[in-house]
């Protein structure tokens, strides 16, 4: 059955999400803008939504390789994918390799510091309140997630990043830390959801340790599509 997109049914940062003719399938269509901050800084840089689309639909495809559930379905064309429908759990997870960002500065250790093992953070996902960090006993209180999901969700980020260290090693990238969503499908089972791109992860280029993520933007330090560029040659190639 052909898949039309229909209305639209609701406009983030950085894409736009459309119902189709399909019930339990969404349109995805990726936009040229970019914030940081909370959307404090924005500004639109042409060409932008086709890496990130492109490089999000790659990850995603060597993921489905990997055993790791997701919601992505296929790439559509440079700016969109089709995904499985997912009610998105207001949680972001993000799993850290090496001490930089808000960690470095939360808690005094220095940038680029190796941890012995990854950590994993929770954040509120609440535009209003600035996604808090928040900790295990809050998510209860928040009644998002039952305690056999918290579980599991945890155990899934940890092998989605070992996953993930090991396409982005052979791509000689290195994957400091990175921000997952995860969504309910139809039948209630946690899907990994969202995208997996230079905007939510934080990667330097072995070696260098040249940024190649949206810190490039953030920090005023290079060319963001220049950064992105060499994340989806280098992925692309391996």
């Amino acid at each position: 059955m052909e898949i039309i997109k229909n209305e639209k049914l609701y406009e983030g940062k950085v894409k736009i999400i459309y119902k189709t003719n399909e019930q339990n399938i969404l349109w995805i269509e990726y936009k040229n803008s970019v914030t940081a901050f909370n959307g404090l800084k924005k500004d639109e840089i042409v060409g932008k939504a086709i890496l990130n689309n492109k490089i999000s639909s790659l990850i995603f495809e060597k993921l489905n390789e990997k055993g790791i559930e997701n919601h992505f379905i296929k790439e559509l064309s440079d700016t969109e994918q089709l995904v499985k429908k997912v009610k998105i759990i207001p949680l972001e997870v993000v799993i850290r390799n090496i001490v930089a960002g808000s960690m470095s500065v939360r808690l005094g250790i220095e940038e680029g510091t190796i941890l012995e093992n990854p950590i994993i953070d929770f954040h509120y996902k609440n535009d209003e309140l600035n996604d808090p960090l928040i900790t295990l006993s809050h998510i209860k209180v928040l009644k998002i997630l039952e305690d056999d999901q918290i579980k599991e969700i945890e155990k899934k980020s940890f092998k989605i990043n070992e996953v993930l260290k090991d396409i982005f090693d052979i791509a000689h990238i290195t994957l400091v830390d990175f921000k997952l969503e995860f969504g309910l499908d139809e039948k209630g089972e946690i899907l990994l959801a969202d995208e997996i791109s230079p905007d939510t992860c934080r990667l330097w280029q072995v070696d260098t340790n040249e940024r190649l993520d949206k810190d490039v933007y953030r920090k005023n330090i290079g060319d963001l599509l220049t950064a992105y560029e060499k994340v989806y040659e280098k992925l692309k190639s391996k």
